[in-house]
């Protein structure tokens, strides 16, 4: 399965939802970013033809992958998949994260509009609801200009079901070069760990990173849970 991870808006979550959600549900599907700094750290201009023909021949040679398509190469991106004809068919679906914010809204009627022009098909074109208020269950609400996109237009698959409530595992796991995946599926008993590292006088460091651990692998039990049925609801 290939999926494509795309908003013309930033602070969606697009990693996010490309690493921790998609990615291990896959096989481990590589993530293929497409992003607009280069390795050496300067801002490229446009994402050229020439990649777009790399990234058409990587996806043609993998049986799953997921592309996270930074915002400021989205533009590009959809106006090379209207080059490439039929391009977008390479991609099984286009799974567009939103967040409450108006402004962030507005960018992902924009990017859901776009998707639709270029001719994918609205049950390839699906949302997610992300950074979701735990005690928010009004959620036509909270995504009103959303939904109401979707009634008029019909151009995306909106599940109720797909929704990733804030959590504090988000911002905790950056920096441990693992998905949650990887900390609940850890075998380590990071609770005894941390006995000895006390009883041996551990360093400081060592010690603050096993309790780090410990409240990851907590958390990531739930939450692992609940992207589960994300994901269920995504690819339905």
């Amino acid at each position: 399965m290939k999926i494509a991870v795309i908003n013309f808006s930033g602070n969606v979550g697009k990693s996010t939802v490309a690493q921790h959600l998609l990615a291990p549900r896959l096989g481990n599907a590589p993530v293929i970013s497409i992003e607009s700094i280069n390795s050496d750290g300067t801002e490229q201009a446009a994402l050229r033809g020439s990649q777009f023909d790399e990234l058409q021949d990587q996806l043609m040679s993998l049986n799953n992958a997921v592309v996270d398509v930074g915002a400021s190469n989205v533009e590009d991106f959809i106006g090379l998949m209207q080059s490439y004809d039929g391009s977008h068919e390479d991609f099984d679906y286009f799974v567009v994260p939103t967040v409450p914010a108006a402004k962030q809204q507005v960018n992902t009627i924009a990017t859901l509009r776009s998707l639709s022009d270029l001719g994918v098909p609205a049950s390839k074109i699906r949302l997610v609801m992300n950074m979701v208020d735990p005690k928010r269950n009004d959620i036509e609400k909270v995504f009103s200009r959303v939904f109401d996109f979707g009634a008029r237009s019909n151009a995306f698959v909106a599940d109720r079901a797909a929704i990733i409530y804030e959590n504090p595992i988000y911002e905790k796991i950056k920096g441990f070069g693992m998905t949650i995946a990887d900390i609940k599926n850890d075998p380590r008993d990071y609770v005894a760990l941390n006995a000895k590292a006390m009883e041996e006088g551990a360093p400081e460091e060592q010690k603050a990173r096993i309790r780090q651990m410990v409240a990851l692998k907590r958390l990531a039990s739930r939450v692992t849970s609940d992207l589960d049925s994300v994901f269920k609801a995504l690819v339905h």
